[in-house]
């Protein structure tokens, strides 16, 4: 993780206001029969404000997150402590943004109505939100995996958020529109290189690209968190003495990611560049309380990182 250009993460969100803003808004799902609601939180940062927004939530098989290469009894007796499977594991998804008076800024666009049921909600927590997607002015993206991603279109194969300008890395456009990508990839992830050589083409006319270390933003920072995807970035959000650190993908579990961070994930790319980035993160985060913002992460999604000796745990801060 680089710091360049400044101390990244600086003064803590204060938290404390976290337990007053509660959930605000929800609304019913969409008509699917999914019972999952559209809910947000809001809470004052700078001379803005943040929302964490619902997009829903996904249903991944178990072995995919917690690979069976780790010891079959300490794998059974944590997942079993933690309520965890046994089959599946259904992570919300909880998406960042950023309202200013000079800008409304979100963090990835969710999964749209294509990728899996139980998510593509983003529209509805919009609305709830009183936010016309006309009105989103930027979007950074952490990744393009499909549910940060696919959400870009709409159902009439529109932009999404027609009047916003898009921010990725260089090394996350580069790695997915390659050439050698698709064949270089295993049959199961092959739909989600279709997915971006698909999308990201749409928006090349609106597109900046960034490397690790520059200001995206007035105020936003991209920090270098690969290893989920080559250029997987998190975003640390200065403001007016608050500070907060929009994660991505690189913590995905309140439980496993903070307490077995040298467990390889299944959604890594890179799973061994995953465990460098997990305990890097881990560490800085816990040293300087600096508040989070995770996209699967238990809704909202927001909290603080806290050490005992050398074991870390999630704290939610509402």
């Amino acid at each position: 993780m680089r710091n360049d250009r400044r101390r990244i993460l600086g003064r803590a969100l204060a938290l404390p206001a976290l337990a007053s803003a509660g959930l605000y808004c929800s609304t019913s799902a969409r008509a699917t029969g999914d019972d999952q609601k559209a809910a947000s939180l809001v809470l004052p940062f700078g001379d803005g404000e943040l929302l964490s927004l619902s997009d829903g939530h996904l249903t991944l098989p178990i072995g995919f997150v917690v690979p069976e290469s780790i010891d079959a009894d300490e794998r059974s007796a944590f997942l079993e402590n933690h309520a965890i499977g046994p089959e599946t594991l259904t992570p919300p998804c909880n998406l960042t943004l950023w309202r200013t008076p000079a800008r409304t800024v979100l963090f990835d666009v969710g999964a749209g109505m294509n990728f899996m049921q139980g998510a593509g909600l983003l529209s509805d927590s919009l609305a709830a939100a009183g936010i016309d997607p006309a009105d989103i002015t930027d979007v950074v993206l952490t990744h393009v995996h499909p549910d940060h991603l696919w959400g870009v279109l709409d159902d009439f194969d529109e932009l999404t958020f027609p009047e916003a300008a898009y921010h990725l890395h260089r090394g996350e456009r580069d790695y997915w529109m390659a050439s050698g990508t698709l064949s270089a990839t295993p049959d199961a992830r092959k739909p989600f290189v279709v997915g971006a050589q698909s999308r990201l083409p749409r928006l090349e006319e609106r597109l900046t690209l960034f490397d690790w270390g520059d200001e995206v933003l007035p105020g936003i920072e991209a920090v270098d968190t690969h290893g989920h995807t080559p250029g997987h970035t998190s975003f640390a959000l200065h403001a007016n003495g608050d500070s907060l650190l929009v994660v991505g993908d690189a913590l995905t579990h309140a439980a496993l990611s903070f307490e077995r961070p040298a467990w390889p994930s299944g959604a890594d790319q890179d799973p061994e560049q995953g465990v460098r980035t997990r305990l890097a993160l881990l560490d800085r985060l816990a040293s300087e309380g600096t508040a989070i913002l995770g996209f699967h992460l238990t809704t909202p999604g927001i909290g603080t990182v806290e050490r005992s000796q050398n074991v870390f745990r999630f704290a939610p801060g509402a």
